[in-house]
């Protein structure tokens, strides 16, 4: 799979250390120019659905089990390698010096009506939920949220927006 991105967060002075590992799976599932992201409340942003894949559980499988979960996507098929987006940031576990996640993106069809999410207790308190968008309207968004340096925004949204510029540019000329 190809490297997307490496990125590196401007707290760390390092990379010398005991990182936490972190394998994350994300979809891209498209509709012409709408794409289906997860808007979170909390940090105001939208962002692929998908995220922690356990250590033994295989991707696309974590991937399936991940879309379920938080959109209710139905008949998943997975079609394609898309990319990996490879970053260090701040960890806040104190037995690590700094988190190394590395998200795996994948190209996904799915069934046109969504299911019923389950999200988890944390997803519903930080106000997750699943949405059709058009994709430049959510780059727009996010943008907008990363120029502003509001203090409660995600350490994602720059991995997420870097990553819908790219499928925007790629996949929609």
């Amino acid at each position: 799979m190809r490297l997307l991105k490496k990125s590196i967060h401007s707290s760390l002075n390092s990379l010398e250390g005991n990182p936490y590992k972190r394998r994350a799976a994300r979809g891209i599932i498209l509709n012409g120019s709408k794409i289906l992201l997860l808007y979170t409340k909390r940090y105001n942003d939208y962002s692929f659905p998908g995220g922690g894949v356990e250590p033994h559980e295989d991707l696309v499988e974590g991937l399936k089990r991940e879309l379920v979960e938080e959109t209710g996507a139905r008949d998943i098929e997975v079609t394609d390698d898309y990319g990996i987006y490879e970053e260090f940031r701040p960890v806040r576990y104190e037995e690590f010096d700094f988190m190394h996640m590395t998200s795996y993106f994948y190209k996904c069809n799915i069934a046109e009506e969504l299911g019923e999410s389950k999200l988890e207790d944390y997803e519903i308190k930080n106000g997750m939920s699943p949405h059709w968008i058009d994709i430049h309207e959510a780059i727009a968004h996010n943008r907008d949220v990363i120029s502003q340096k509001d203090e409660k925004m995600g350490l994602s949204i720059e991995r997420e927006t870097y990553v819908l510029e790219l499928i925007a540019s790629e996949f929609l000329k």
